[in-house]
């Protein structure tokens, strides 16, 4: 009898280990198909099997799919997401070619296409930020002075804040255009931008399985003018009528893009006027696996991939805890010389986890998006209170140093 396997598009640097781990423990034999498998360092020291193929490539895909089934029985397929969401609409593609279950392609398309996601919410009266479409610097200009500075302008495909930023004047929006759509900030060049109102307020991501809410988390960024990820909190401080009305809109998401199945991210703003959705990601974000299991035991990724195999999957809640996430995040370009005290933050009690993406000499130059953070620090305890606090303590023992490259345009 054939080995039953697990497909896996690509990698990711935190959830990547779960779902493979996760796989073990199913008794599935995890496979990761990627156009550059040392990209993911867990990968080699978790000696799983990898493919090398171009995973940009569909008919590449399903070619190497089909020979994997002469040598396993293939259970499911899901994936990843680093700065291209369309992988996830690859995975689904593949699951229909393969009568395995998966998430509706079409849908999914539409999820990607930031514009088209907006258009549809639009549709179904979801609450959303003012927003426009264009496709020339004359446009964005215009859209920016009509919706109102400041001004979030990004394109409308890519992931993890690729290319998002606000923009203060229309200085600031015809520079950010013209670099977007030149490509000089990102790889290929960006053919439609969208403008959109800043929405003002506090950040939540509402995080779904299937049909459910799993739960509500608390975000937090760094400064602007970009929108990088610093903090988020497991669960969300909230009345249980913020609860409900962000539960309620996240529900209304999922019917209006066609959505629910397997996992989904909506990250809101609580504005003046109420919470306002800003994305909605058909997958699981990043951390967010680790911190829903810490604080209510429920184990996310192998939740996941029940139904990825079409097995039952319960999301029952078997603690009441309160987790914490904090990305390290440099000030500056450079190198990467030396960390310290990393093993004295990670000894204090409640610190689940402290980790470093980057090797020491490593040399580092800022993008503007998830891939400015190189390391984080995970606490956990049973009030809210005592694990802001033990965060707030790891963090202060950590310490780096970088030193400035001689010429920062010759690095970059």
């Amino acid at each position: 009898m054939a080995r039953k396997a697990l497909v896996l598009v690509e990698g990711h640097r935190s959830n990547g280990p779960l779902y493979i781990q996760a796989a073990e423990r199913l008794g599935l034999h995890p496979i990761t198909l990627s156009t550059d498998p040392n990209q993911y360092d867990y990968l080699a020291s978790q000696r799983t099997e990898t493919i090398r193929v171009d995973t940009n490539n569909l008919g590449a895909m399903i070619r190497e799919c089909s020979q994997l089934r002469a040598r396993y029985d293939i259970g499911g397929i899901t994936g990843f997401s680093g700065l291209d969401e369309s992988f996830y609409v690859t995975v689904a593609k593949l699951c229909r070619h393969f009568g395995l279950p998966g998430p509706n392609p079409a849908s999914v398309e539409g999820c990607c296409d930031k514009f088209t996601q907006r258009q549809l919410l639009a549709e179904s009266g979801i609450p959303m930020p003012i927003y426009r479409l264009a496709v020339s610097a004359t446009e964005v200009n215009n859209a920016a002075a009509e919706i109102g500075l400041p001004a979030i302008v990004k394109p409308t495909v890519g992931s993890g804040s690729n290319g998002v930023r606000l923009c203060r004047n229309l200085d600031e929006v015809a520079e950010h255009a013209g670099d977007l759509l030149s490509g000089r900030r990102t790889r290929p060049p960006s053919a439609r931008l969208l403008v959109e109102e800043f929405a003002q307020g506090p950040s939540y991501t509402a995080l779904m399985m299937g049909n459910e809410v799993v739960g509500i988390t608390c975000t937090d960024f760094g400064p602007p003018p970009h929108f990088v990820y610093r903090e988020f909190t497991y669960p969300a401080m909230l009345t249980d009528q913020e609860y409900k009305i962000i539960a309620d809109i996240s529900l209304s998401c999922l019917r209006a893009l066609g959505l629910g199945w397997g996992p989904a991210n909506i990250e809101f703003r609580w504005t003046k006027r109420g919470p306002l959705v800003i994305e909605v990601n058909p997958r699981l974000a990043g951390g967010d696996p680790q911190l829903v299991q810490l604080a209510h035991g429920i184990d996310l990724a192998n939740e996941h991939l029940k139904i990825v195999i079409g097995d039952e999957w319960d999301l029952r809640k078997t603690c009441s805890h309160a987790a914490a996430m904090r990305f390290l995040v440099p000030d500056r370009d450079g190198t990467l010389d030396w960390i310290g005290s990393d093993n004295r933050a990670a000894a204090l009690p409640g610190v689940v986890e402290v980790r470093f993406y980057k090797e020491r000499k490593t040399p580092f130059v800022r993008k503007g998006d998830y891939r400015d953070c190189i390391g984080h620090v995970i606490a956990a305890s049973p009030t809210a209170t005592r694990t802001a606090a033990t965060l707030k303590r790891a963090v202060d023992l950590i310490d780096w140093s970088i030193t400035p490259f001689p010429d920062v345009r010759a690095q970059e």
